[in-house]
């Protein structure tokens, strides 16, 4: 029933709305979930006689199967996101996800690195070695501008402004920022890229990629995820560290020493402040010595 519609819809969120790869994929999968329950369930249902209650009961069925709530709060993101494309092509009058609700999310923090424990892994890191070197570049970028992995192992070189001590990164969606970067990260960036990308012969089409591995081709995320593994295992980290880890404690450093918010979700490439309100774990003697400091009656 819904299986003639989602070549068109995947045209849709890859040309308007210019999702990620990632996501659209994602919104892909669960609209041919949804496809093959109605088949199974309501054979022979047309488009225009799809109700809420349907979608409730595929909903049931995720809830029996036990999908995490992240999980169902992005099934029903994409059911929502679907039939409003459908209403925009005017293939249905009015949308049976309208009243479906997204499953409240437990917002749950990953472990944050201490500024210390950050500095055991960078001074974990081998800087006798080429690997050493572009390891070391990475890891400092990352922990200095708070990337995403994937804007990270994706940075160009004709996206560094280092003179001017910027980089310009591509996020979520294609969209650009400009992302301030630190003295270190600057220097051990150019004494990787003037010392050691510059004796990598370099894949064809590769060639403004800044981050290269043995192959001259770009870095994958799997191979920074066991990098930045086997980094915090060496430096002794009982915590669970991933390459997302960083960027968090970036952006928990910042604003437990005074950083604004707002700056901070700029930074990040957040669209909503409230995403960005999860990278804010602040610990108890923190928000205690803020209010003694500014409360009147404290």
């Amino acid at each position: 029933m819904l299986g003639g519609y989602i070549g068109s819809y995947k045209a849709y969120l890859q040309l308007e709305k210019s999702l990620s790869a990632n996501t659209i994929q994602a919104y892909i999968h669960d609209v041919g979930f949804l496809s093959r329950f109605l088949e199974k369930e309501y054979p022979g249902l047309g488009i225009a006689a799809l109700e809420l209650s349907h979608l409730l009961s595929f909903i049931t069925l995720i809830n029996g199967e036990e999908y995490a709530a992240a999980s169902q709060a992005r099934i029903v993101s994409s059911l929502k996101s679907f039939f409003n494309f459908l209403l925009l092509e005017k293939e249905i009058s009015q949308s049976p996800a309208l009243f479906l609700e997204i499953p409240k999310l437990q917002r749950k923090l990953p472990d944050v690195l201490s500024i210390e424990e950050v500095n055991l892994m960078l001074g974990s890191i081998d800087r006798s070695t080429p690997d050493g070197q572009r390891n070391l570049a990475m890891l400092e970028t990352m922990y200095s501008s708070g990337l995403r992995v994937s804007e990270l192992i994706q940075l160009k070189l004709s996206n560094l402004y280092l003179d001017v001590g910027y980089i310009r990164v591509i996020g979520k969606g294609n969209k650009e920022r400009l992302v301030p970067i630190g003295d270190d990260a600057i220097k051990y960036i150019t004494i990787y890229k003037d010392t050691v990308r510059v004796h990598v012969r370099v894949v064809r089409g590769q060639e403004d990629m800044l981050f290269l591995n043995k192959r001259g081709a770009a870095m994958s995320r799997v191979m920074f995820f066991l990098i930045v593994k086997k980094l915090a295992e060496k430096a002794g980290i009982q915590k669970n560290v991933y390459p997302h880890t960083l960027r968090h404690s970036f952006a928990t450093h910042l604003v437990e020493n005074g950083a604004d918010l707002r700056a901070v979700q700029e930074m990040l490439g957040h669209q909503s402040i409230t995403t960005t309100e999860i990278y804010t774990h602040l610990d108890t003697t923190f928000l205690q010595q803020t209010l003694k400091k500014f409360h009147p009656r404290y």
